[in-house]
């Protein structure tokens, strides 16, 4: 990672939360694809099939499935949010890391939650992964407003004004994320940027076929980590 100008304990750790602090594709995402095609179903009266390609169409096009709902058919998202991420039984399921988990409490400087999902469903994650007390806040979806409208991430107006809510310019800012699209806006309004793999596919990959396998880094990344205890070497 690139040196910051500011001090550790000025540096502002923008945690991601679903695959990036928790399996969230055991704990909650094929629950959350059902809940969101159920939601479609019945509030638009589509059948499954066209459920499932409105819900694409809109993440493609908008980044997220809410966002296209609210613009073409009114749907209020507070009204969304709560029952699409009712989720029975999630605490149950959610699984962190533990040398992860352990490396939040260390990491110099403080960290807040930046989640395009709704501030309930995050501290309930957190608190079942027992490391809500590490944590300054919870920037969730429903605090991504802006000029009237819902900007979650990537949008990088809301990012800039994430950074000025905090306090701090945005180079002073540390993106810790799964999701590259997110972490290239982040990049684009000067913040620093971790892509975080545990939890993926390529990490997956890379302890299958061991050390020699190397998948690439966009330019826009400063650094690509497979766990959270490798911040701790340039905190």
């Amino acid at each position: 990672m690139p040196a910051t100008h500011s001090p550790a304990s000025s540096r502002v750790w923008l945690f991601d939360l679903d695959d990036t602090l928790h399996d969230a594709s055991t704990a909650s995402l094929p629950h959350l694809h059902v809940s969101f095609g159920e939601y479609i179903q019945t509030h638009l009266g589509l059948s499954k099939a066209e459920s499932d390609a409105l819900r694409r169409r809109y993440w493609l096009r908008y980044g997220a499935t809410l966002l296209g709902l609210v613009r073409h058919h009114g749907v209020r998202p507070a009204h969304f949010l709560h029952h699409t991420h009712l989720l029975p039984g999630l605490e149950a399921r959610v699984r962190g890391h533990g040398a992860d988990l352990a490396a939040l409490a260390r990491l110099p400087g403080r960290k807040v939650i930046l989640t395009n999902a709704p501030a309930a469903y995050a501290w309930r994650v957190l608190k079942a992964l027992g490391i809500q007390r590490w944590f300054d806040g919870v920037l969730s979806i429903e605090d991504m407003h802006m000029f009237g409208a819902l900007r979650p991430k990537p949008d990088a107006r809301m990012l800039r004004h994430v950074a000025a809510r905090l306090g701090v310019p945005a180079s002073c800012c540390v993106l810790v994320e799964d999701t590259l699209v997110h972490q290239k806006a982040a990049r684009r309004v000067g913040m620093q940027t971790v892509w975080m793999q545990r939890w993926s596919r390529a990490a997956h990959a890379e302890r299958a076929q061991g050390p020699a396998f190397k998948p690439g880094r966009p330019p826009y990344v400063d650094r690509r980590v497979c766990g959270l205890l490798e911040l701790l070497r340039s905190a």
